[in-house]
């Protein structure tokens, strides 16, 4: 099928915009400050969807007009600047950001600084996001890294690459929101399944195929791992304009089933810290954190935890998606949530330096700049 003009421009772009902003030369490549290898939805997406036919995208306007390395164009992240993902590698000292796996400009000594295979709508389980139609699932996100590892052996060396990953990289984890708001909750489509399956069943279900992908990740070397928990679905400006609730509700069901999950997980890092001889599970408590930021709003500097700042419909912007005609708040800095799904790059911020130099009550059994440097 031929390509159209209009898409043959557009995937230019990207290419120039990836390979001008983000600086990255083939010829020199530090190694000691690591890599990081990030997995997940679209909290952390850096822009694979840009290269699907998905419905589920964040290459519009004006999202990424924070995002100082591409000028203020957008990447396919889904925020008005840096994720959570970018903001841990730029701390930890990392001189490039994560490429998007599926960008062509992913190649060669480039990967050596970490590879981002996260998607919009992508989930734990495979039926998750097919609304969407295209979007890069964990099982596709873990056969994406085994391409990866195999480049990182012919560029290092079988034996240098397994080093480099196994004591260099971190491998960061988060996903699971969509196997709730996009699989088991969908209304009407999801309604069989549930009818069929417990809430109980479908989380063994998600943890049972997460333990298999996470150790399919430690037999291609990964040792160092973040995983972060599900946040409080229920409190989005989503959940909270669809249900007509207060400023100060949240819905019960969407954040029931992500404490239930939660609690889950955090037994299944201990498993596998148990189980996994040398690998480090590090978990993430990004409920407790962003229910934080939400409850206590102003405390960090911002005026609402309700309202998206990019968005349309219902009294909190929360219908739909941020785009070229959405009405954009003033004061991006000052919205915990940046459209009626993610949260604004401040906020983004305040839960990446709670990971990176945070104590127990949101991340254990070490923070993140411990876990770099085991």
């Amino acid at each position: 099928m031929a390509l159209s003009f209009h898409y043959v421009a557009t995937l230019a772009f990207f290419v120039i915009v990836n390979l001008c902003s983000f600086g990255i030369s083939q010829d020199d490549v530090d190694l000691s400050k690591g890599a990081s290898f990030i997995f997940g939805d679209s909290l952390v997406d850096a822009g694979n969807n840009n290269y699907l036919r998905t419905l589920s995208r964040a290459n519009i306007p004006p999202n990424g007009i924070d995002f100082k390395a591409s000028g203020g164009s957008p990447t396919g992240r889904y925020t008005n600047g840096r994720t959570i993902g970018d903001i841990i590698g730029e701390e930890l000292g990392q001189p490039h950001y994560a490429l998007p796996f599926l960008a062509p400009n992913t190649t060669g000594k480039a990967i050596l600084y970490g590879v981002n295979y996260a998607s919009g709508g992508g989930g734990i389980m495979n039926a998750t996001g097919r609304i969407f139609v295209n979007r890069l699932s964990m099982d596709i996100q873990v056969d994406y890294f085994n391409i990866t590892r195999k480049e990182i052996d012919q560029l290092l060396g079988p034996s240098k690459a397994r080093e480099y990953l196994q004591r260099k990289s971190i491998f960061s984890v988060t996903i699971g929101s969509n196997d709730f708001l996009n699989n088991y909750l969908l209304p009407v489509i999801s309604m069989g399944a549930r009818i069929s399956q417990t809430p109980e069943a479908f989380v063994d279900d998600m943890l049972n195929h997460l333990r298999g992908q996470l150790t399919r990740l430690y037999q291609l070397d990964a040792r160092k791992f973040i995983m972060g928990n599900v946040g409080p679905l229920g409190c989005i400006p989503y959940q909270k304009t669809i249900n007509q609730l207060s400023e100060n509700e949240c819905v019960s069901l969407p954040n029931k089933l992500a404490i239930q999950y939660n609690a889950r997980l955090k037994d299944l890092v201990q498993e596998l810290n148990e189980n996994l001889p040398g690998a480090t599970f590090v978990h993430a408590n990004v409920y407790d954190l962003v229910m934080e930021l939400i409850t206590n709003y102003a405390k960090y500097g911002f005026t609402t935890a309700s309202a998206a700042c990019c968005g349309n419909g219902g009294q909190f912007a929360g219908i739909i998606p941020c785009g070229p005609t959405s009405s954009m708040c003033s004061e991006r800095d000052k919205h915990v949530f940046w459209d009626p799904y993610h949260p604004s790059e401040a906020a983004n911020l305040i839960i990446a330096k709670q990971l990176l130099d945070g104590d127990s009550r949101y991340i254990s059994p070490m923070n993140v700049r411990r876990l770099r440097d085991l």
